[in-house]
């Protein structure tokens, strides 16, 4: 059965009194609120025929916040109930101290919902899910005999939260996500590779467990490990490379989203801190943030402060013209919240953090970009990376490229690392294809030991003098 919706100002505690207490926690604050959430997930992993892990997971609690200036008093707990409440409220008034300020105005409402209030769990029994995984084990073995292990998951969750303000304002969202994702490994003569595909976003399971959807990541996790399979030693040196469109966009979302997060330039602890209105990326390049794309697994119809999401311009034409802010690191920086202010949990506090992070398309055909390519890498898929906020410094893993010289694709390439910083290579983008494209659905990020679904995305991208580790010598 469906599960009841969750609303604690109906069984466990009075609104009123909630609102008194959270009143007098944020007297002569400049912001706070009462943020409530009950979560429910599940997981489901097949692996080589059997199921290996099935999970489900249930939790609820608030979080409790006074901010003055700098200082965010923040307590927390699983027990919703009015002593809880109390409790909270003497531990995060110890931020205000004698108080003196004024509140923030509250964030402006809206109706807008950018995806359904279903919980994915209900929208299949748990005998379909379990047999979409074992078909979909069956479908890749008998697709290649080489095949010798399949990873197949499903993953659903459903948030429910609710925003209490000072001034009485109660603001809530249900949020959906599901997930499907499969992994391969091949064996030719000894030698073994292994490629996956999946991605999800905010929306029920039961789309994602038609054939018709699953057998398309299958074939296309397949495709990569057999890819991988004639791969040779990637090169190495300073390079041009050519960045595939869609999924690529995590480069894009580590080497310069995260610079252009409110909290790091306020703290002038940015390589783009101080650099407002300047030009910071070639001419072409236009950055957005935008939670409000529907059904993308990192939208949200509002953030966890209540503020409306929205879709944001960090960078156009080339100069830098926003920063994606909280309310918090906003009213430091006098501006305005742009909806970008989130948390992992109850137990957590917010901070500005990136929702759907893309870059808009050229004009240029994506297979003109390649034939202008003289002797470099074509990367169309990554895994993990590193950077270093302070100055953009990263290092990114590409799980499928290929060497390209004189224009033509050549033999795919084993061990390729892209290393650079992100300042530089904006300024060395040379060409932006007409394929702008958001990924399928399967980034996380993480921030200060917090971690919240986003969405990355480019176009095909040329980037002139990157240095590319690898593993020929």
């Amino acid at each position: 059965m469906p599960t009841r919706r969750f609303d604690p100002f109906e069984t466990l505690l009075d609104q009123a009194q909630a609102l008194s207490i959270l009143q007098n926690a944020t007297a002569g604050a400049d912001d706070g609120e009462l943020f409530f959430e009950r979560r429910t997930s599940e997981g489901l992993v097949l692996d080589d025929g059997r199921i290996r892990n099935a999970t489900y997971d249930a939790s609820e609690g608030f979080g409790l916040r006074a901010v003055r200036g700098e200082t965010a008093g923040y307590a927390h707990s699983t027990e919703i109930s009015e002593s809880s409440l109390m409790r909270a409220a003497e531990t995060a008034r110890l931020a205000v101290g004698d108080g003196g300020g004024t509140l923030a105005d509250a964030p402006r409402a809206t109706n807008v919902k950018l995806y359904t209030d279903e919980n994915p769990m209900d929208g299949a029994a748990f005998e379909v899910k379990i047999d979409t995984l074992k078909e979909i084990d069956d479908f890749l073995r008998s697709l290649d005999p080489r095949v010798v292990q399949v990873t197949a998951s499903i993953a659903a969750s459903h948030q429910e939260v609710l925003i209490l303000r000072p001034e009485g304002t109660l603001v809530s969202d249900q949020r959906p996500m599901a997930r499907l994702n499969i992994s391969v490994i091949v064996d030719k003569d000894g030698r073994r590779e292994s490629g996956s595909a999946g991605g999800g976003g905010r929306t029920g399971l039961l789309g994602m467990l038609s054939p018709d959807h699953w057998k398309s990541i299958a074939r296309e996790a397949l495709r990569i490990a057999c890819v991988n399979l004639e791969a040779v030693p990637a090169p190495a040196g300073v390079m041009d490379v050519v960045l595939g469109n869609g999924w690529p966009g995590i480069l894009l979302h580590e080497a310069i989203g995260h610079g252009l997060e409110g909290d790091f330039n306020r703290k002038k602890t940015s390589a783009f801190a101080g650099l407002m209105g300047q030009q910071i990326a070639a001419k072409g390049v236009t950055v957005l943030d935008d939670g409000t794309i529907p059904d993308r697994r990192g939208s949200i119809s509002v953030d966890d402060e209540g503020t409306p999401s929205a879709k944001n311009t960090l960078i156009e034409d080339g100069i830098l013209v926003g920063y994606m802010q909280d309310r918090q690191n906003a009213r430091l920086m006098g501006v305005d919240a742009t909806g970008n202010g989130r948390r992992e949990s109850y137990a957590h506090t917010p901070m500005p953090r990136m929702t759907n992070t893309y870059m808009l398309g050229g004009d240029t055909p994506p297979e003109d970009i390649v034939a202008n390519l003289k002797d470099g890498i074509y990367a169309v898929g990554f895994g993990g990376g590193q950077v270093d906020i302070t100055n953009g410094k990263f290092v990114f893993s590409c799980t499928e490229a290929y060497q390209v010289k004189n224009g033509m694709i050549g033999a795919p390439v084993k061990g390729a690392t892209l290393i650079g910083d992100g300042a530089t290579a904006l300024k060395h983008i040379r060409a932006l294809g007409n394929d702008m494209a958001l990924d399928p659905g399967m980034g996380n990020c993480g921030k200060a030991g917090q971690w919240v679904p986003v969405g990355v995305g480019q176009p095909t991208t040329m980037i002139s003098e990157l240095t590319v580790g690898g593993s020929a010598t």
